[in-house]
C-alpha cells in the first residue's frame, strides 16, 4: 500500500541516496510534496534515515540505472501510480584530468551509460507513470554546454553531459506533441562526493533552488536546459 494520499503531489527522484538528490528529496518533502526516492540495493543510506525521519513523505526504492532489467522492475513495480514529476538525478564522474584518447574504453563506456543512456532508459520506461501536464526532468550540467567550453578540462564527463542532453533534445523532438514540460538541469558546482570540498554552493543553498525552478517550470511544455537559477544555458 502506498502512503501518499489521492489529492497529495509527488515525485519520482532517481538517485537520491546522498549529495544533491537526498537534499532534493529533503526539499521537496518540505514542501509537502510525496517523494518516491531512489537508491542502489545493499547497504543503508541517508535516504533510509530521512525517509524514517519522514515517514508519511519520503518512501526507498532501489534501482540501478546502469541495468536495464532494474529499470523495467522498478517501472513495472510502480505501474498503477502517478507522478506530477520524474526527476532522474543519478550521475558519476571519473578523474578529472583523464584525455578522453587515453582513457580505457571500459571507462568511457561507464560514465557514458550512467550519465547519457541510463537516464534515458528510465525516461522511456517511466514516461507514461507521469501525469499528462506532469514534468519530466534530468540532472545536466553546464559542463554539457559546448557554447561554454572555454578552457576543454573534464573531458569525458564533459563529452557524457552533452550526449545526454543531445538524447534529451531528439527525446523532445520525438514527443513535440507532448503536454510535459522537459528540464535538463544545469545546478552549479556543489559540494558533494561528486564536485568535492572546493566546490563554492552547498546543497542546502542548492536545492531550494532547483526545486524553485523545477516548480516554476510546471505546465509549460517543451524542452529548456536552465541553471538552478532559471536562466537559460546555451547548447
Amino acid at each position: 500500500m502506498t502512503r501518499e494520499t489521492s489529492n497529495s503531489t509527488t515525485i519520482l527522484l532517481i538517485g537520491a541516496s546522498r549529495g544533491l538528490g537526498l537534499g532534493l528529496a529533503d526539499e521537496f518533502a518540505k514542501r509537502g510534496w510525496h517523494v518516491v526516492a531512489t537508491a542502489r540495493a545493499g547497504a543503508r543510506t541517508e535516504l533510509h534515515d530521512l525517509a524514517d525521519a519522514h515517514p508519511d513523505h519520503i518512501e526507498v526504492e532501489t534501482v540501478d540505472i546502469t541495468q536495464p532489467e532494474q529499470i523495467f522492475s522498478l517501472r513495472d513495480r510502480l505501474v498503477g501510480r502517478s507522478f506530477d514529476m520524474l526527476f532522474v538525478n543519478a550521475g558519476t564522474a571519473n578523474m578529472q584530468d583523464e584525455i578522453a584518447g587515453q582513457i580505457a574504453s571500459a571507462e568511457f563506456a561507464r560514465v557514458l551509460v550512467t550519465n547519457a543512456l541510463g537516464p534515458m532508459r528510465v525516461i522511456e520506461a517511466c514516461r507514461d507513470l507521469v501525469t499528462a501536464e506532469g514534468l519530466i526532468g534530468v540532472m545536466s550540467s553546464g559542463q554539457g554546454s559546448i557554447t561554454n567550453n572555454a578552457n576543454g578540462l573534464h573531458e569525458v564527463y564533459r563529452s557524457s553531459k552533452a550526449a545526454l542532453n543531445q538524447l534529451v533534445r531528439s527525446y523532445a523532438a520525438r514527443h513535440a506533441e507532448d503536454r510535459r514540460a522537459l528540464v535538463l538541469m544545469a545546478p552549479g558546482w556543489i559540494r558533494t562526493r561528486l564536485g568535492g570540498p572546493k566546490a563554492p554552493f552547498g546543497v542546502e543553498e542548492s536545492a531550494p533552488l532547483i526545486v524553485d525552478t523545477l516548480l516554476g517550470r510546471q505546465g509549460d511544455p517543451g524542452l529548456a536546459f536552465l541553471d538552478r537559477d532559471g536562466n537559460t544555458v546555451p547548447w
